[in-house]
């Protein structure tokens, strides 16, 4: 789950709130008196120490405190030097709680708690130093995906279809991209437009996705049609090792191109999907190496996700279903 991360700028400092605004925080805990030099500099949220809740966790009553606030529905953090078994306790009972982070370990520490990890962060300013590395690790990245070589069954022509760029204002890197299919059971790794060729510049900001009506994997194990998606949804990049981080989409091209169906089989499952006949498009060998789909062959490895079929508006659901 991508948690919020505010900045406490008290005392004000302008370099330091400047330095927020550049990592991408969410938001900044300031003095009143300050809001508007924030505000000035940066589109951004700000909340004073009187809107808030800063909780030291000093004996077991101070629990207690923490979740009474928490079901007012007021912001909660816990101060610097909270502990873990007491982070623990108000996690397993309500939801919201903040931890205020003065360093990289703490707050990798604070989004790890109970797997789940604390909803909000609040970072100290002698953490300025590490704020880049914190927002890059604890807002863009979505933990790791198990991904599974497939072995390429058939490949078929498909007639002409409606595909799906997805343009993202990221640049991505060889072995990236987005996992789509036909089930959300069975996902592919179509890596972005990063290679290359005589004819034609790479685009690594751009995955050539596949046809409208597929699956993609999306952040928080939810899945979308590849059509719903827009300027400005929020999708799901995964590296051929697994790990996995969010992108923003800063366009979709949907063009009626020609359509190759390829099959493969992985863990005993089977599952397709479509995608543009094109040099340009590219599954990922478990190797991590991009494999135009032009040139890829019957008994091929490509890597894929295999799942549990069901969802119920991109939404997990526990229902016997078959896509095919």
């Amino acid at each position: 789950m991508t948690k919020e991360i505010w900045l406490k700028a008290i005392p004000f400092d302008k370099t330091l709130v400047t330095l927020g605004l550049e990592s991408g925080v969410d938001g900044f805990v300031a003095e009143a008196a300050d809001a508007e030099k924030i505000l000035a500099l940066g589109r951004t949220r700000v909340m004073t120490p009187e809107e808030m809740d800063l909780i030291p966790i000093d004996c077991k009553d101070d629990e207690g405190t923490a979740v009474e606030a928490l079901r007012a529905c007021r912001p909660v953090f816990l101060a610097k030097g909270w502990e873990i078994i007491p982070v623990e306790n108000i996690l397993a009972c309500t939801e919201g709680l903040g931890l205020e982070c003065e360093s990289l370990d703490r707050a990798r520490l604070a989004a790890g708690v109970l797997e789940r990890g604390a909803d909000k962060l609040l970072i100290a300013p002698e953490a300025i130093c590490d704020l880049k590395t914190i927002v890059n690790e604890l807002k863009l990245s979505q933990g790791t995906m198990e991904l599974s070589p497939a072995t390429i069954t058939k490949i078929e022509h498909a007639g002409l279809g409606h595909r799906v760029c997805v343009d993202t204002t990221s640049i991505l890197k060889t072995g990236e991209g987005m996992l789509v299919g036909n089930s959300s059971a069975f996902t592919f790794l179509v890596n972005a437009e990063t290679e290359s060729n005589p004819y034609v510049a790479a685009r690594p900001f751009r995955i050539n996705a596949g046809a409208v009506h597929a699956y993609c994997q999306m952040p928080g194990d939810k899945t979308r049609y590849l059509e719903e998606l827009a300027a400005g949804s929020e999708v799901l990049v995964v590296s051929h090792a697994g790990a996995t981080k969010t992108a923003v989409v800063g366009r979709i091209k949907t063009e009626i191109r020609p359509m190759l169906l390829i099959t493969a089989e992985a863990d005993g499952k089977e599952g397709k999907v479509f995608m543009q006949n094109a040099e340009t498009i590219r599954l990922v060998t478990p190797e991590g190496r991009p494999v135009s789909v032009v040139n890829l062959k019957e008994g091929d490895a490509v890597l894929v996700r295999t799942d549990v079929a069901g969802r119920h508006f991109g939404m997990r659901i526990a229902e016997d279903i078959k896509e095919g």
